[in-house]
């Protein structure tokens, strides 16, 4: 059974660091571009990041760029996201998402090119 989980969510001040992980079981994630998003309550969801395979290549919306980092271990065909500095406004579920039709990431990440998704991880900031 293919499935994406995402873990490391959790409530934290702002200022404070996360790493969100996500796993894959029932195929690998090697030469699939691996997009995380982020849904907040009333919200579109809206791609924050975008890692490739094939080339390395990175994508960061401008709401997380310089804070998150997105990277990938195919050994445990684990991808990560590292988030720092966190802001209230980053709130959030956070989910992560394969598409098997594109290794790299030229771009935002585009919600209907992505066909696998894990349930989702809470991130909450808030004093």
């Amino acid at each position: 059974q293919v499935q994406l989980v995402e873990s490391g969510g959790g409530t934290l001040q702002p200022g404070g660091s996360l790493r969100l992980s996500c796993s894959a079981s029932g195929f690998t994630l090697d030469y699939y571009a691996i997009g995380w998003f982020r849904q907040a309550p009333g919200k579109e969801r809206e791609g924050v990041s975008c890692i490739g395979y094939s080339d390395g290549s990175t994508y960061y919306s401008e709401s997380v760029k310089g804070r998150f980092t997105a990277s990938r271990d195919n050994a445990r065909n684990t991808v990560y996201l590292e988030m720092n500095s966190l802001k209230p406004e980053d709130t959030a579920v956070y989910s992560c998402a394969a598409n098997t039709l594109r290794s790299s990431c030229p771009g935002a990440p585009v919600i209907y090119e992505y066909d696998y998704w894990g349930q989702g991880t809470q991130v909450t900031v808030s004093s």
